[in-house]
Formats: C-alpha cells, sequence, structure tokens
C-alpha cells in the first residue's frame, strides 16, 4: 500500500499534526498511520556551499580566485543535525512512499527548507504543499483538505533559493575581497562584511560620529514655584509663540539661548502675581501588542540587562525544554482568529497559578476574549503568531526563566484587559505676560496596569502628578523664580534593546517609497538572526558591550571608510535589502525571473571585487587630513590616508588606530610636535578590556626613522645612567603622605622623590587613572595637602561597568579609599568603603592602589589598600 510522506519543520509540528490526524504509531524519529508516514526536520539540515570541483583550497584569501560565482550549488549536511538528514533521507526512500506533503513553516524559509531536503534525497515523488498559520485541530484539518499544487509554490521557492544564493555570493566575495585588500601588505587582517551585518554596524558608526561631531550648547530653563490656597505647584517657562525648526532641533519652547534672556524673565516675573487658566481632560492608554521576538529581546534587556542571544536561548528553552511558551522565532504580534477557545484553555492553565489568578479569572469571568483584529488577525501572520503561554503550567524554572515567562504572562493578560484611564490637567501661570507651564495626571481606572501593580489609591507613581486645586479667579502668589543652566546632549549610544529596534525599523531609513513598502515588517535580518548578528559584531570586534552600551571599534569606523572610499555604499545601507525584498517579492508573484535576479548579484559580486582590486591602502577616497604638524623625522607633510599618517617625503608613518584606538587629529599632531602626549585612555587590550597609556614617538636607530610606541612606564625609577630619577627644577604637588618628601608627576603615575631614588627609600606610588578616571595634578595636590579630592565623576566600575562618583581620600597610613557622596534620604553620616584588591589593566608601576566601585549598601569604615595584583600590557 503507497503512503505520503508528510514533512514538518519542528517535531512540535508533526506531533500536532499526528494528534489532529489520528491513527499513528510512534517509532523513534517518525510516526506511521495506515495513509501517511509523519516526520520532521528541525529547522535547516543543510547549508548551499561550493560544489567540489569548483572549491579553492589555497589562496581563497587573495585576489587570485575572486569573484567566486560557481555555476550551482553544492548542499552540504549541517553537522549537528545530520542524523536527522539520515533519517529524512531514509523515509524519502521508502518503496512505499509515493508522495511527499511539504508540511515546513508557511514562508520563504520553510520553503527552502523542504526544497533543500528533497534535493539532497533526489526525491522523485510528487508533492503538495500544507499552509498552516494556526496549529488549532481545526486550522491543521482544513489545510489537509486545501493542499496546495507544486505548481503553485514554485514562484516562492525561486524567491526562497535566490535569497540564499545572493546572501553567500555577496557575505564570501565581500569578505574575501576586504580581507585581500586588507592584508595585502603582510599580515591577515580578516574583514567580513554582509547584508544585515554591514548595514546593522553602520548604524551604530553613524551614532558615533553623531556623538564626535556633537557640540554642547549652554541653555536656561526659568522654573518658577507658586503658592494658592490650597498649596504649592512649579511650573516652567514656555514660549507659547514657539514654532518647530526642523533644522536645529534642540530649540525647544521651553529653552533660552543666552543667560540674559532668562535673567530678564525672572526679573520680570520675580513676587509678581500669576493668572491660571487650566483644562483637564481623560485620556486612555492601551496595553501594548503581544510579543514576538525582537520585542521581547527589547523588554528583556531592558528590564533585565538579559542580552538578546540569552534571550532567545532563554524563550526557545520554554519552548523545547519546558514547554510552556509557543515558538519563540517569530515576528508577529498577533493570534490566528480561530485560536479564541485555544486562548481560553490557555488562561484555565494560568488561573492555577496564584500570581496570575484574578487576572486570568477576571478575562474568562467577564468574557473579554472575543473576536478582536488588535489580538486576532490572520494578516498579521506569516510563518508563525505571538509569543504566548501554552496550555502547560511552568515547573522547575530557573530564576531567568521564571523572568521571562512573568513577562510574557503579563503580556498575554494584560492585551485581554480594558485600557488604562487617566485625568489629564494642563495648567498655565501667566505672570507679567510670561507663561508657565504644569502639568498633572491621574489615574482613574488602572485597566490592563493592575497587572503590574498600578492601583488608583496609594500608587505614589502614577498620582504623582496630582496639582493642588486653583479656585476659579485666584491670583497665585510667585514664591520662587529662577534661571537654571542646562546643557544640550548628544543623542545615546545604542544599547542592543535599542539596536534591535533601529534593526526592525530600518525599512524607515530608506528614502525610495517602493523600497521602504518592501521592507515593511521585515527590517535588518529576522527575528531569529537579529541577536546572532549582533553576537556576530561583537566576536568579529566591530563592537564591544560598555555597561550596556554598544560601541564601534576603529576597525569599524575604518571598514565604513574603505566600502564608501571603493565606492560599494550599498552594503552599508538597508537600501539593498529593501531592493532584494522588492525583487523576490515579485518574483513571488511571478513578475521576474530567477535567472534576472541572480544576474544583477552576479554583477554586484564583480564590482565589489573590481573595485578592491583597483585601489591600495594609500589610493582609497576620503575626507582625509593634511597634519599642520611636520613630519619629525624630515619636517616634510604629513597626511591621513585609509589606514595611516605618512610622510609624503620619507618612509614616515604610523598607524591610526594603535591599541584599537582612533586618533583624533588634534591629538597627532600635538603628538608630532611634542613626541609625546598622555595619558590617553580608550585603548582596548586583545581581550577587549579598556586600558589608558602614554604614546610616545621615538627615534629607531635600526631603521633610521621614527616609530609609534606605548610608554607604560616599564623604566620609571632608572635615569638615563641607571641611577635614580632627578626632579632639580621640578615643583612637588604636596609631601608624601608616607614619609613627608616631596610627590612628583611622572609617567602614568604620581611618585614620592624616594620611591625613584637608589637606594629606594620610600613606596609610595598612585595612578594618574583610577577605575578609567584621569587623576589630573590639582586634584593630586588636594589629595596630598587637603586628604581629599573634589568629587570626581568619571570612575567605571570593574564589576557593573557604570560610571560612579565618588571623593579620593588619604588616610593616616598614606592609604588612598573612595569616600562617596551622602545619601539625602538617609543619615547624614559620612561613609568609606573598604579597600580591597584590585586588578587593573595597566602593569603595576603605572597603577594607583584604588578600591572596588561603590556597592548599593550602606558603605562601611575605610581601611587599608592594599597593593594591587596587575597584569602588564604591551603595545
Amino acid at each position: 500500500m503507497s503512503k505520503t510522506l508528510i514533512i514538518a519543520e519542528k517535531p512540535s509540528v508533526a506531533n500536532d499534526i499526528a494528534k489532529t490526524l489520528g491513527g499513528f504509531t510512534k517509532h523513534d524519529e517518525y510516526f506511521e498511520s495506515d495513509e501517511y508516514v509523519l516526520s520532521s526536520a528541525v529547522g535547516h539540515l543543510l547549508e548551499i556551499a561550493v560544489p567540489e570541483e569548483f572549491d579553492v583550497k589555497r589562496g581563497k584569501w587573495t585576489f587570485t580566485h575572486l569573484p567566486m560565482i560557481p555555476p550551482y550549488f553544492a548542499l552540504n549536511p549541517i553537522a549537528k543535525t545530520e542524523s536527522r538528514l539520515k533519517v529524512l533521507n531514509k523515509l524519502i526512500k521508502r518503496k512505499d512512499v509515493t508522495a511527499l506533503i511539504n508540511a515546513c513553516d508557511a514562508g520563504r524559509e520553510g520553503e527552502l527548507i523542504f526544497r533543500l531536503i528533497a534535493q539532497h534525497a533526489k526525491a522523485k515523488q510528487s508533492v503538495k504543499r500544507l499552509w498552516l498559520q494556526s496549529m488549532t485541530p481545526g486550522a491543521i484539518r482544513d489545510g489537509f483538505a486545501h493542499l496546495r499544487s507544486d505548481e503553485e509554490m514554485l514562484p516562492l521557492a525561486d524567491a526562497a533559493r535566490c535569497r540564499s544564493e545572493a546572501d553567500w555570493l555577496i557575505g564570501i566575495n565581500g569578505t574575501r575581497a576586504m580581507t585581500a585588500f586588507n592584508s595585502k601588505e603582510g599580515g591577515f587582517y580578516l574583514t567580513t562584511v554582509g547584508r544585515v551585518q554591514t548595514p546593522t554596524l553602520s548604524i551604530v558608526v553613524k551614532r558615533e560620529e553623531l556623538i564626535k561631531k556633537f557640540v554642547s550648547r549652554d541653555f536656561w530653563e526659568v522654573r518658577a514655584e507658586f503658592i494658592c490656597a490650597a498649596g504649592i505647584y512649579e511650573g516652567r517657562w514656555l514660549d507659547t509663540a514657539h514654532k518647530k525648526d526642523e533644522f536645529d532641533p534642540e530649540k525647544r519652547a521651553e529653552r533660552l539661548w543666552s543667560l540674559a534672556a532668562a535673567e530678564s524673565i525672572v526679573a520680570a516675573c520675580r513676587n509678581k502675581p500669576g493668572n491660571v487658566t487650566e483644562e483637564s481632560k481623560p485620556t486612555t492608554q492601551m496595553a501594548p501588542g503581544l510579543f514576538d521576538l525582537t520585542s521581547l529581546q527589547r523588554e528583556a534587556n531592558s528590564r533585565f540587562g538579559f542580552s538578546a542571544k540569552n534571550t532567545l536561548g532563554l524563550a526557545q528553552a520554554l519552548y523545547e525544554k519546558h514547554k510552556v511558551l509557543t515558538y519563540p522565532r517569530t515576528d508577529s504580534r498577533h493570534l490566528p482568529e480561530d485560536y479564541i477557545s485555544t486562548v481560553k484553555q490557555t488562561l484555565e492553565t494560568i488561573s492555577e497559578n496564584h500570581n496570575y489568578q484574578q487576572f486570568s479569572a477576571q478575562i474568562l469571568n467577564k468574557g473579554w476574549v472575543k473576536p478582536n483584529k488588535k489580538i486576532f488577525d490572520n494578516t498579521k501572520i506569516s510563518d508563525h503568531f505571538a509569543i504566548i503561554p501554552t496550555t502547560q503550567a511552568p515547573k522547575n524554572l530557573s530564576e531567568p526563566e521564571q523572568k521571562l515567562y512573568d513577562l510574557v504572562t503579563r503580556r498575554f493578560l494584560s492585551v485581554f484587559f480594558p485600557a488604562a484611564e487617566f485625568q489629564v490637567t494642563t495648567r498655565y501661570t501667566e505672570v507679567s505676560g510670561h507663561q508657565f507651564k504644569t502639568e498633572g495626571k491621574v489615574m482613574t481606572n488602572p485597566g490592563w496596569l493592575a497587572i503590574y501593580g498600578k492601583e488608583v489609591a496609594g500608587d505614589k507613581d502614577e498620582n504623582s502628578g496630582t496639582l493642588v486645586p486653583v479656585a476659579k479667579g485666584e491670583k497665585v502668589k510667585t514664591e520662587k523664580v529662577e534661571a537654571h543652566g542646562l546643557v544640550t546632549k548628544p543623542p545615546a549610544r545604542y544599547t542592543e534593546a535599542t539596536l534591535l529596534s533601529a534593526m526592525e525599523g530600518a525599512g524607515k531609513l530608506v528614502d525610495d517609497e517602493e523600497l521602504r513598502e518592501a521592507m515593511a515588517g521585515k527590517g535588518l535580518g529576522t527575528p531569529a538572526t537579529r541577536a546572532a548578528t549582533i553576537e556576530g559584531l561583537i566576536f568579529e570586534k566591530y563592537i564591544f558591550r560598555e555597561g550596556r552600551e554598544m560601541m564601534p571599534t576603529a576597525k569599524a569606523f575604518q571598514l565604513m571608510t574603505l566600502l564608501h572610499g571603493l565606492g560599494v555604499d550599498e552594503l552599508t545601507e538597508p537600501e539593498l535589502t529593501g531592493e532584494w525584498e522588492h525583487k523576490l517579492s515579485l518574483m513571488e508573484k511571478g513578475q521576474i525571473t530567477r535567472e534576472e535576479f541572480m544576474r544583477e548579484i552576479a554583477q554586484m559580486t564583480q564590482t565589489i571585487v573590481k573595485r578592491a582590486k583597483e585601489y591600495d591602502n594609500d589610493t582609497i577616497p576620503g575626507d582625509y587630513a593634511t597634519l599642520h604638524a611636520p613630519c619629525p623625522n624630515c619636517g616634510s607633510v604629513v597626511k591621513e590616508n585609509y589606514r595611516r599618517f605618512a610622510c609624503t617625503k620619507c618612509e614616515f608613518s604610523m598607524s591610526k588606530t594603535p591599541g584599537s584606538r582612533q586618533f583624533e587629529i588634534a591629538e597627532v599632531e600635538e603628538l608630532l610636535i611634542n613626541r609625546t602626549i598622555g595619558p590617553l585612555q580608550g585603548f582596548r587590550s586583545k581581550m577587549g578590556r579598556p586600558f589608558a597609556a602614554i604614546l610616545k614617538i621615538s627615534r629607531d636607530e635600526e631603521i633610521k626613522n621614527f616609530k609609534l610606541e606605548f610608554d607604560f612606564g616599564q623604566n620609571d625609577g632608572e635615569g638615563e645612567d641607571g641611577e635614580g630619577v632627578d626632579f632639580t627644577g621640578q615643583t612637588p604637588l604636596g609631601a608624601c603622605p608616607k614619609c613627608g618628601s616631596g610627590v612628583y608627576e611622572m609617567g602614568l603615575a604620581y611618585v614620592c622623590e624616594k620611591t625613584v631614588a637608589k637606594p629606594k627609600a620610600c613606596d609610595f606610588r598612585s595612578g594618574r587613572i583610577i577605575l578609567q578616571q584621569e587623576i589630573l595634578p590639582e586634584q593630586m595636590a588636594k589629595l596630598l595637602n587637603d586628604g581629599k579630592t573634589d568629587l570626581l565623576p568619571g570612575f567605571i566600575s570593574q564589576r557593573t561597568r557604570r560610571p560612579f562618583k565618588a571623593f579620593l581620600v588619604r588616610g593616616k597610613d598614606g592609604k588612598t579609599s573612595f569616600e562617596f557622596e551622602e545619601r539625602k534620604a538617609k543619615a547624614p553620616a559620612k561613609g568609606k568603603t573598604k579597600a580591597a584588591e584590585v586588578e587593573d589593566e595597566a602593569p603595576a608601576e603605572a597603577t594607583a592602589k584604588v578600591v572596588k566601585a561603590p556597592a548599593k549598601k550602606a558603605p562601611a569604615k575605610k581601611a587599608a589598600v592594599k597593593k594591587p595584583v596587575v597584569k602588564r600590557k604591551t603595545a
């Protein structure tokens, strides 16, 4: 008897199909009934590769064998899932299997997974397509009743293959060409590029460039305090005639750009009565939509600091291992229209947990689960629907898993609740012709916010905006009016959460309306791959995490310069994805052919390689500087090029990015003139840890030229003759707290003159850089002479990577420790942390004796600092 083999994309889908159709017997890797054999892949089982006869064994990282455009692609099994591929191959080759049903996910990737499996097995059977957007029994039975023909699916299959092959061609050829270019002068400099990776990196680099170019501007706000019969309220001055300036978004109605203007308003309003007008209106706030993977990753990053990769891993475990969440790799925030009964079953399960019991019971009892396009909409679902809890109750979850499950469950409950309701009051207080604005917001009905612990009564967060009432016609007294000096701030760096949002919304950055429409709802990458893209950029050392911020490295800036210089800007912009999506959507409709699309990809590949071959490092076009400082070797003009600062006459040159830190032009000029600069911060070790160093240009007699080198103060303590350092003519910063001798600045440290004497008679030494905060000479003088520095704001905790403020204080024994600001809400006693050993990046000779970053507990008494254990880093 002949049978039909059904191939699903995931084991869970195969299980659902088996339950719905019934009559199946379970075997190790498949199900079987009288009519069907049923099994599944586990995602992608095969990857495309160059056929053996066209593969390059040696020289792949040179231009010799580029471009690499094979006439066809071979298929290689993915090692970790090869056993599942063998099972499917065996089932396809069974003599009684006379037909196939593609039950992989309803989308481009699902089509590709099945097609590659069938191609690898050389399947000869006829094929039908099961198209499911919901896994309810009714939807599965309906899908089998309306199977699609293979001919109907061929355009989608072509689009799927084209996207996969195009990504391969651009990624492989682009990466090999850029690597060959950067390595042509010696060494091996892997330089990866890709359709998704490189535009994502470009987004981060562009933000960093804005931050670097940003110039802070002073502005003032005028704030007043008003007294009425019922109490006191505050207001902020507002320019009622202000109009939005599209060329200068920093100009806002409440900002004044001169102190004189602010003071004139203060003078005009001081002690003058105010007339009050106000309007109050109700507003509502709907619950946010259900989670897709990207929004879940953003929320988990913002709330818990989970990386996108960790969130995906936790969600996958909750889906696969615990079976308490639905499939997480989804880009939809909606549920199928036939899912209402399943949602009710899920709520019944959730109600067994006392944390959610009252909310799920309320939803069910009040009949809030009903057809609603904001929740149930088939048109907003492609391969998978939103992430929600399942009908399985969670057991034995880890703490991170429980946090993520709770996040998803509360979001799921909240979408069925009514909107939160508020009363918003806007008050204008007019004083001497000037308007002051005050806003108040009071929750009148928590609605869905009740799920997150928000209640009308006693909720300080929501009711803190309550305004004291002003009687009609009452004149208020202007008690206090002041000008507050502020400065504009640069745009914030991307966090993982905001970068995921930027990737998801990358289509908004595309100018062409047709391409923007093609990218709608897609963005850069897919929800399942965005986390891996970010991790890949970190692994390739294009970006690094600093706390929660994502910062580009010098390698990232260099790649952008190279691609723009070569004229292959399309690799850096999301338009490339927009163009592909537009053409692939036309292909899915049968309006362009696979051959047309792949010809364009081959042409683009040829262009990338050709341009990389045409240039050398010193000929890459770019906005490069001509330095005012002369060459230290011959006195001629020094110019910037793609990778170096080089003399136009002699052989002198130096790197633009020593220690993965990019030089500013002013820094290079200072270095060339003074032969030394620093200490500078922002250098990175090979392990990615920050360190500070002094840079010097010194003459190398072997090469008869000058060279750049790091100076960590390794030779501090010795003069040129091997004797102690002579500080004659220098003014000491203060007295040594240990022996009373003079303390001087020397390299990366402040040292007692007897510490570097021969023989050594004292051991006082304090680093100029402590937890990435530079201790300026005037602050060291205060520490030595007054026993305490000013409050310094730039220390970076080694444990949390977050900045904090502290005083440095000197103990009676000469040891140094931190002292922290008093917390206003607590007792006024000054506290000092316990001193502790700290391992820093700089060598011992250049490291201060410092203490750990502040903990959140009440500070303890100060203790002596032990000598730190340090690692020596070299240039």
